[in-house]
């Protein structure tokens, strides 16, 4: 355990020199070259423009998160559910599937102002372009889960009289959880794109609206600004969603040790 810690503790701190080492690159470039902040900002300017238009941003940014979560919650649900009729009902997969893929090839972007035609200017169109968005991954990763169980344990389990639903929450949810885990992490990195992109068609609030706000002012110290603070939404959704998958799976998280680490203590 202590190892382990140890060995989060030295990524998280290599993680932090790489990304200081990066600012402080930025920060010279930008002094030594003499080049103008609505070209490239320096990192400096950012963060005093950040900190002066918080306010704003914050309120932004409690809009946008709406229909972030409201749209990834409900691809999580749904697919899942889904994905569980496909993995164990093949007449559901050679119907609902070749839909999905279907549908998944189709440009979001491009839907988008039918469904500001269809349910108006409000919360419906964000939250379901949010959701078209993330689907897919949840989808395909919750039936590569399901379906990726071993037929000798299911065979073994079957042979001691285990029921059928028995089997399913011990064996098959279990082994299928971090196959899952992955397509949601996934679909967490996708909400934040989703939910901008939505107010960028039709929107007179949230991040995405102040994006194409500063865009059009050519305010490009803003325009870094909110685009730290859409990382930030979306990063700590996917924070979120990692700190789940360690409290449901803890026995395959404890897996991913760094190697040196894992050398180390084995020697000792």
């Amino acid at each position: 355990m202590h190892l382990r810690m140890f060995g989060r503790y030295q990524q998280a701190v290599r993680l932090a020199l790489t990304f200081g080492g990066f600012l402080l690159a930025w920060q010279i470039f930008c002094m030594v070259t003499g080049i103008k902040p609505y070209i490239l900002p320096a990192p400096s300017l950012i963060l005093v423009s950040l900190v002066a238009k918080f306010p704003r941003l914050a309120e932004a940014s409690l809009y946008t998160l709406q229909p972030m979560l409201l749209g990834y919650a409900s691809a999580v649900v749904l697919g899942v559910l889904i994905a569980l009729g496909i993995a164990f009902s093949r007449t559901l997969e050679r119907t609902l599937y070749p839909l999905l893929v279907f549908f998944q090839i189709i440009p979001k972007i491009a839907v988008a102002p039918l469904f500001i035609i269809w349910f108006g200017f409000g919360l419906m169109p964000k939250v379901l372009l949010v959701f078209l968005l993330s689907f897919f991954p949840v989808v395909v990763s919750a039936i590569t889960a399901f379906r990726s169980v071993d037929a000798d344990i299911m065979d073994l389990a079957k042979s001691t009289g285990a029921s059928r639903l028995r089997t399913f929450f011990k064996i098959q949810i279990p082994h299928a959880l971090p196959t899952m885990f992955t397509g949601f992490k996934v679909a967490a990195a996708l909400s934040s794109t989703a939910a901008v992109v939505a107010e960028f068609v039709a929107s007179d609030k949230g991040l995405g609206f102040l994006l194409l706000e500063y865009n059009g002012s050519l305010d490009t110290t803003m325009t870094f600004a909110t685009i730290i603070v859409l990382s930030v939404l979306g990063l700590a959704l996917y924070g979120i969603v990692e700190l789940v998958e360690m409290i449901a799976i803890p026995w395959h998280i404890s897996r991913r040790e760094p190697q040196g680490i894992s050398a180390a203590g084995s020697a000792h």
